[in-house]
């Protein structure tokens, strides 16, 4: 696996990511977190648009996308329920979704980021069981809860070295 900048030409098969993701997460009791609607286009573009984006892939197939960015993150400016585990500069993992069609293309990504910066910040939704395994399993921390632009509720996760 391998992975690079999103560009333009990857659009149709990163949302196609994205909607089976809300596919998935329907199926697996998560209904909420990203509904029918999120991330839309304009917000994947931005990303891309922005060099935050990015895919991995096998064999030239996309088989996950992610947002990774270093700095400060708004969202995570205020933690409730517990602390960050260190206030050190972090990176940061957002959207991600895999395919599904390569095993651990979404371990390889958080590991990725996390290899880039060595403290990572991410969160999901109370109701994203897959995705709280696989950061408990990553080898990541609940350190809390924060509230995402809309105010909802995320768990959420670090990892330092």
């Amino acid at each position: 696996m391998r992975i690079r900048k999103t560009t333009m030409d990857d659009f149709t098969a990163v949302m196609k990511i994205y909607h089976d993701a809300q596919d998935f997460m329907k199926i697996h009791g998560n209904p909420d977190q990203w509904g029918t609607f999120y991330p839309t286009d304009e917000l994947v573009k931005s990303d891309i648009m922005k060099g935050t984006s990015y895919v991995c892939t096998e064999d030239d197939t996309v088989a996950a996308v992610f947002v990774f960015k270093s700095g400060p993150d708004a969202t995570y400016v205020r933690i409730y329920d517990g602390a960050w585990l260190n206030e050190k500069e972090y990176g940061v993992v957002h959207r991600i979704a895999s395919s599904h069609s390569v095993k651990g293309a979404a371990a390889f990504c958080i590991d990725w980021a996390f290899n880039q910066c060595g403290n990572i910040r991410i969160d999901t939704h109370a109701d994203n069981i897959p995705m709280q395994q696989l950061l408990t399993k990553l080898g990541y921390t609940r350190c809390g809860i924060i509230h995402t632009f809309d105010g909802t509720d995320r768990f959420a996760y670090q990892k330092t070295k």
